[in-house]
């Protein structure tokens, strides 16, 4: 209910009953009202009414922090050094191992034959290792598809996207100048 006195109404609006007083944080107390009385209540609303001039100025102060003097920036271009990775510890390898991952990914050939970016797609669709040859190549491609087309199981053709990527995988691969 409304908090004005007499007032029947839903109090669905929040009006202080006095400003919070001595730096304390947050809202100080406050009140429920109606519509109309919040719109008298914010009519005639003064935040400063009773503060002297000196609490005015404390009040509207900027935050503190602001007053500091800004730090310099490093001679470095305007920005900070970044950390050494000497200085870094990883306990659980997981800066390292990502970056492992990542380097194994774009590794080359050890016989120095180029691999495309489609080539390493359907190397990891196979799962075949970026070394493989032409034998391994056809060995894991016949295992596959004898594990994923549907008259080895049955009928059932719920793997049958798998198998088509496998096939394509194979395809790619089989005219691939690293297969060559």
């Amino acid at each position: 209910m409304c908090a004005k006195p007499g007032c029947e109404e839903a109090g669905e609006f929040r009006a202080p009953v006095a400003p919070p007083r001595g730096g304390g944080e947050g809202p100080g107390r406050y009140r429920w009202l109606c519509l109309d009385h919040v719109r008298e209540f914010n009519s005639g609303y003064n935040y400063f009414a009773g503060m002297s001039p000196d609490e005015i100025h404390d009040a509207q102060r900027p935050l503190a922090g602001w007053e500091r003097e800004t730090r310099a920036f490093a001679s470095t271009g305007g920005a900070d050094r970044p950390p050494r990775w000497a200085d870094f510890a990883d306990p659980l390898d997981a800066i390292g191992a990502r970056f492992g991952e990542r380097m194994r990914a774009q590794a080359g050939r050890k016989d120095g034959k180029p691999l495309s970016g489609r080539d390493r797609h359907a190397l990891d669709v196979l799962g075949l290792e970026a070394d493989a040859d032409r034998t391994a190549l056809r060995r894991r491609y016949s295992d596959l598809v004898r594990k994923y087309h549907p008259d080895r199981n049955g009928g059932d053709r719920t793997h049958e996207a798998r198998l088509r990527a496998v096939i394509e995988a194979y395809q790619q691969l089989k005219g691939s100048p690293a297969f060559a």
